[in-house]
C-alpha cells in the first residue's frame, strides 16, 4: 500500500484486532482512490510507483517457482512456445542471471529465486510508471499492466498502453486478450493469464 496510506491501515487493524486479506486491502485501496478522485476508480494526481498486493498475486501464481528439485535448488526450464530460448528460472526471471546468462545449467536457490523476483517487480514497475507518464491509473490498472509486461516486455509498444493513456480503459482492458501466443502458436496459460490480467485491470 502507498506509505501516506499506512496509518489508516494500521487504524482499522487495531479497531478490527486483525489483519487484512488481499482482496481487503485492494477494496479499501480502491475506495479511498474513489473518495479522492472523480468516482471512476482513478485521480488525475496519482499514479501507483509500485505494484501492490494483487498484482503480485497475480504474476506469482501464472509464473510459479518451477523445477524445485529434490536437494531444495531450483533449476532452470526453456520457453514452452521455443522449447529453449528464453531460458527462465524462478518466478519467471530470464535474461542475465546470478553468474552469466540464464541457461540449462542455471541453478538457483530459493531465496535468489526471491531476491531476483523482488529487483525484478521493480524494475517493470518502473516501466509501467514510465510507459504511462502522467496518465490516471487506478493500483488495480497498474498491477494489470505491470503483470503483462513482467510477461511481455512490451509494455512501451503495447496498443493497450497508448489506448490506457487516451481514457479508452475499455479499449486498453480488450487488448490484453490479443497476448495470447508463444513461438506462433496459442497458449492456454497465456489465455487464462491475459484474461485474469484484463479482469483485475478492469476492477479498477
Amino acid at each position: 500500500m502507498p506509505e501516506q496510506r499506512k496509518p489508516i491501515f494500521d487504524t482499522v487493524r487495531a479497531i478490527l484486532k486483525r489483519s487484512f486479506r488481499p482482496s481487503e486491502v485492494a477494496a479499501i485501496d480502491k475506495a479511498i482512490d474513489t473518495s479522492l478522485g472523480d468516482g471512476s476508480g482513478c485521480t488525475s494526481s496519482k499514479r501507483p510507483a509500485a505494484v501492490g498486493v494483487e498484482g503480485t498475486a497475480l504474476i506469482k501464481r501464472f509464473e510459479g517457482c518451477a523445477r524445485l528439485r529434490r536437494d531444495g535448488l531450483v533449476e532452470a526450464y526453456p520457453d514452452p512456445g521455443t522449447g529453449g530460448e528464453p531460458w527462465t528460472i524462478g518466478w519467471g526471471a530470464t535474461g542475465d542471471g546470478l553468474h552469466g546468462r540464464i541457461g540449462p545449467e542455471t541453478v538457483w536457490t530459493q531465496a535468489q529465486c526471491d531476491q531476483r523476483l523482488e529487483q525484478d517487480l521493480k524494475r517493470y514497475a518502473a516501466d509501467v510508471a514510465r510507459a504511462l507518464g502522467d496518465a490516471p491509473t487506478s493500483q488495480a490498472q497498474f498491477d494489470a499492466m505491470v503483470s503483462f509486461h513482467y510477461n511481455t516486455g512490451a509494455i512501451a509498444r503495447a496498443t493497450l498502453t497508448r489506448k490506457h493513456r487516451a481514457g479508452d480503459f475499455e479499449g486498453a482492458a480488450a487488448e490484453f486478450a490479443r497476448w495470447n501466443k508463444a513461438g506462433g502458436r496459442v497458449l492456454k496459460g497465456l489465455v487464462r493469464r491475459r484474461a485474469e490480467e484484463a479482469s483485475l485491470y478492469s476492477a479498477q
